[in-house]
């Protein structure tokens, strides 16, 4: 790291092996710790929204099942526009690691397959919604 080049080292005590680290070094240290702990609280907080992204595909494939059977007239048009929004939103984020980015991508792509099925179903039946 950069920032390890600008600690100041005491002498090395004579019954140590390793150089004590000056006070001057202790709140980078902080400040280390605290820059890890909020990035792996972003990283949970995305991890939320993905899980969250997930349950929202799940309730709108049950939604247009639904729509699809009969039992609802207006079909889930809505809650597809939120989901879609919910997607950007979160493909935007600079944080996304990389495990977090395959996971977005996967559902995305779920989401995509979806979005394809319910359009061909709705043309053969006749709404021109899309």
């Amino acid at each position: 790291m950069l920032g390890l080049s600008l600690f100041v080292y005491k002498r090395r005590s004579p019954t140590s092996s390793k150089p004590a680290l000056s006070n001057s070094m202790k709140p980078i240290q902080n400040l280390q710790k605290s820059m890890t702990s909020s990035r792996l609280e972003t990283a949970a907080a995305i991890d939320q929204e993905i899980t969250r992204l997930e349950e929202s595909i799940r309730k709108l494939k049950i939604d247009f099942d639904i729509y699809f059977a009969g039992a609802v007239k207006r079909p889930p048009l809505e809650a597809r526009a939120r989901l879609e929004a919910a997607i950007k939103r979160i493909s935007d984020n600079r944080a996304l690691t990389y495990s977090q980015r395959y996971h977005l991508n996967a559902l995305v792509s779920r989401f995509t397959s979806y979005r394809e099925l319910w359009r061909r179903t709705m043309k053969a039946r006749g709404d021109d919604i899309f």
